[in-house]
């Protein structure tokens, strides 16, 4: 076991772990953050993609040794209950989850993008959420909830 200082949302832990267990265990068995899921445990599903230093991660195969300097950040990080993220709120106003599973996954893939490219395309959209699977078939109202939060956010940005 190894004491790991992370950057979560934020704040600042200390966990005593394996450097090699994945993040994705750590983040909800040691720290209680639960919209990262666990899908297929093999990298393939993006239902525990998280941000690391802004890049789109899998916890499930990342080892928590080797992010102990990056900023990690998961839904819990983009908003709140009363005031979400403009993309949480694009994906309540355009009905974009079904069951839900996929949803954080396709939430930080977006944000990742988002933050690299404020106006992009349907293709572009589709693209960066290549990785993230979807059984409920909602693809159509996620693109379109990406697509609304950019408008959002680009809208914000001319206010400032």
């Amino acid at each position: 076991m190894t004491i790991h200082q992370l950057n979560v949302n934020g704040a600042a832990y200390e966990v005593d772990v394996d450097p090699q267990v994945p993040l994705l265990y750590v983040l909800r068995n040691e720290l209680g953050i639960m919209s990262p899921k666990f899908g297929c445990g093999l990298s393939e599903c993006g239902a525990c993609t998280v941000l690391a230093d802004g890049r789109p991660v899998r916890s499930c195969c990342v080892p928590v040794g080797s992010l102990a300097s990056q900023a990690i950040v998961t839904v819990e990080g983009l908003g709140t209950p009363d005031r979400p993220h403009p993309l949480q709120q694009a994906f309540i106003d355009e009905q974009a989850a079904q069951c839900g599973y996929c949803i954080p996954g396709m939430l930080m893939s977006a944000q990742a993008l988002l933050s690299q490219n404020t106006s992009p395309t349907d293709e572009q959209v589709k693209r960066a959420l290549v990785g993230n699977l979807c059984g409920c078939g909602t693809h159509t109202r996620i693109v379109k909830a990406i697509q609304r939060a950019a408008g959002v956010m680009r809208q914000g940005e001319e206010r400032l």
